[in-house]
């Protein structure tokens, strides 16, 4: 059964791939990108107020560093962005080489290490990696991924998800809780089968995984073990990636995408593209900073 809860529009200006949402809990910002039009997203959440940001490179994932500067994930590597007047400097290429890759989904684990996805800009089969930075080194976790997604942590930083959209499987990998990197390989936690796939994920403070269904127009909740929970509806078909927001981060934001729609498509989907507020009531978890030194 899906569920229906109060759901509002916190921007209406459409995303042809919304992703990425992060929250800013000291400053109640939530950032959030549209991946091919090469837009960062900035939303101030108390007045609603919404600015549009142009990057000139597609981008997919932001983490905070301090109250100056955020670290911006884009197709040709990593960018030190200064929030004071949003100019950027590259901090460390990622298959800058490699023309058919782009990034993708990424997520900080507690540690404050940064796990980033990279992606075939067509889907190609295999073509994407998923890579940890840790204290400033950047070292591939996984290969041979087609789209990699749900990067995601439990509150205890001991486990790590992500999802290869493609085949439908998320994983479940132990990680070392205090560097955020493997301790062994990836076992599957679950097929997903029927409508749509598993995009973005993020973890509550239960260890619940809240996963967006592109293709679903909902929120799949999941406990740690796979068991499927609840299943939210999302105004928008192609919904993308949740992010817990407000001061008390029960509320979840999701984005959405017109990514693929062709005109019958987008007039049978109007809420295409545009990015939500769901009241859940979830007990969320602020995002961590990301770390790029030992101290």
């Amino acid at each position: 059964m899906m569920e229906r809860v109060l759901t509002s529009i916190l921007c209406d200006e459409r995303c042809h791939l919304g992703e990425g949402p992060t929250y800013d809990a000291t400053t109640d910002t939530a950032w959030w990108f549209d991946i091919l039009e090469k837009r960062l997203f900035e939303a101030r959440l108390g007045n609603g107020q919404v600015r549009i940001h142009r990057l000139g490179r597609m981008a997919s994932a932001l983490a905070r560093i301090d109250a100056e500067r955020q670290l911006i994930v884009a197709e040709d590597g990593l960018y030190l962005r200064f929030v004071i007047d949003g100019s950027m400097v590259l901090y460390r290429p990622l298959e800058a080489d490699n023309a058919v890759t782009r990034s993708n989904d990424a997520r900080v684990h507690p540690s404050g290490t940064f796990w980033i996805g990279t992606m075939g800009r067509k889907a190609e089969p295999g073509v994407g990696a998923i890579y940890a930075l840790y204290r400033g080194e950047i070292s591939q976790l996984f290969s041979v991924v087609t789209i990699p997604n749900a990067i995601c942590f439990s509150p205890d930083g001991a486990l790590g998800y992500f999802a290869d959209t493609a085949n439908h499987v998320l994983y479940r990998v132990v990680l070392d809780p205090s560097t955020g990197l493997p301790r062994g390989s990836p076992e599957v936690l679950l097929h997903h089968r029927g409508v749509g796939g598993l995009d973005g994920a993020v973890v509550d403070a239960d260890g619940l995984i809240w996963n967006a269904r592109w293709g679903g127009g909902c929120i799949d909740v999941y406990s740690p073990q796979g068991e499927h929970l609840r299943c939210l509806h999302v105004p928008a078909r192609q919904a993308s990636c949740p992010a817990f927001v407000g001061p008390d981060l029960s509320r979840l934001l999701v984005t959405s995408a017109w990514q693929d729609m062709d005109e019958a498509a987008c007039a049978a989907d109007p809420e295409h593209g545009r990015t939500f507020l769901l009241e859940v009531a979830a007990r969320g978890r602020a995002e961590p900073n990301v770390k790029l030194t030992s101290a």
